[in-house]
């Protein structure tokens, strides 16, 4: 009876011991103290003479290459208030800058110059530079940050007009420009200014086609940190071919159909007064026909919305016929957006950006298996027709 008591202590012992080895706390824990959390990456074209000398003498080589200067945003115990700065006034990041002709040496070369740890699983976004997307191949640039573990998949990236760092400054000592571009891309669903996030994890399938696609771009002016239209990135150079304006993009969004709301402004065509068309739906359908050598498309879409604001004074908004004339007027711009931005992208830019080339290999796909290696340059040539109907289902309150 002694000897089984004996045994079941001893059992219990081992079991004890066991418990108290999971609960001694996380082997790999990092004290958030020696951290430097990387929420934003800028990567810039380097065009600065002594830059380029410091960084060729360091290498010990001298070389034409094309350098890139990287400048990492982080958020540490210090910038938090966390730390020993506590109750003192500074910014809520800080910015580093190191320059190199590849991206891993020149992210460990900034350890010469950061006393805390780089750990960028928190990292939100990458903004590119313009002289950068137009130099370097994005599908060799984005290789690390691709094969990077530390990488979150949701990662932004977008495009800057100009310098890239200069996206990553704030005067306002409180904000962090890294999440501020965060919360402004999330405005997508109610502008069609805004495309859709080009997260990490939708990254890597376009740049592993020969498909053209659109990034966000973003501009700082006047100390705001503003998006105006997008980079169009060629599908064979994966480099920067040039930028859409806003209501460009507004063309792109409505051939698309992924626009998810967002608003239209036309004209009373008897006064010439505004009428404002707010989306509330939308949807298109590309349709490809081809005729022996011969390709086409038509573009059907069709926008339900209401009136959210008019000057049209002499109408009655309630009015049937006030109505349809407001879906014609509506109709008219929505159908000069799409003009507009197809005339740019087929004759300017010569890059399919707005889905042709899917649909096209979607229903013939033994037409596009001809012609996909050079569909940039058959696209520019190809007639494309567009009808448009607008529905407007409600106008408010007012206007009885």
């Amino acid at each position: 009876m002694k000897l089984n008591y004996m045994k079941g202590r001893f059992k219990l012992s081992l079991l004890l011991s066991f418990i108290l080895l999971l609960l001694t706390g996380c082997w790999s824990s990092k004290e958030i103290e020696d951290l430097g959390l990387i929420v934003g990456t800028s990567l810039d074209l380097e065009t600065d003479t002594n830059s380029r000398e410091e960084s060729e003498e360091q290498e010990a080589r001298n070389s034409n290459k094309e350098l890139i200067t990287i400048t990492n945003q982080f958020v540490t115990s210090e910038t938090t208030g966390s730390g020993p700065k506590e109750g003192k006034k500074q910014q809520a990041y800080k910015n580093v800058s190191e320059t190199g002709d590849a991206v891993l040496p020149t992210l460990r070369n900034m350890i010469l110059k950061n006393d805390k740890r780089a750990f960028a699983e928190h990292s939100k976004v990458i903004v590119i530079g313009e002289d950068f997307a137009s130099t370097f191949n994005l599908k060799q640039t984005m290789d690390f940050f691709l094969r990077e573990l530390e990488m979150r998949p949701s990662a932004l990236l977008l495009i800057a007009k100009n310098h890239a760092s200069n996206i990553l400054e704030s005067n306002e000592p409180s904000k962090i420009p890294a999440f501020q571009l965060v919360e402004m891309m999330k405005g997508h669903k109610k502008t069609t200014k805004i495309i859709p996030p080009m997260t990490f994890a939708k990254l890597e399938g376009k740049l592993y086609s020969e498909a053209s696609f659109l990034l966000q771009s973003v501009v700082s002016e006047n100390d705001e940190i503003k998006f105006v239209g997008a980079a169009v990135i060629e599908g064979k150079t994966k480099k920067l071919r040039g930028f859409l304006t806003g209501k460009e993009l507004e063309g792109i969004t409505w051939i698309t159909g992924k626009g998810k709301g967002g608003l239209v402004t036309s004209f009373y065509e008897e006064t010439d007064q505004p009428i404002i068309y707010e989306i509330i739906s939308t949807k298109s359908k590309i349709i490809p026909h081809v005729d022996g050598d011969n390709i086409s498309f038509n573009v059907k879409i069709e926008s339900e919305g209401r009136i959210a604001e008019h000057w049209v004074l002499s109408e009655k908004t309630f009015d049937n016929k006030f109505l349809k004339k407001a879906e014609k007027a509506t109709e008219k711009e929505v159908e000069r957006l799409v003009k507009n931005v197809l005339d740019k992208i087929q004759h300017e830019y010569q890059t399919d950006v707005s889905g042709f080339g899917t649909r096209l290999r979607i229903e013939y796909p033994k037409v596009w298996e001809k012609v996909k290696k050079d569909w940039d340059q058959i696209f520019s040539g190809v007639p494309i027709q567009c009808e448009v109907n607008i529905t407007i289902k409600d106008y408010g309150t007012s206007g009885e």
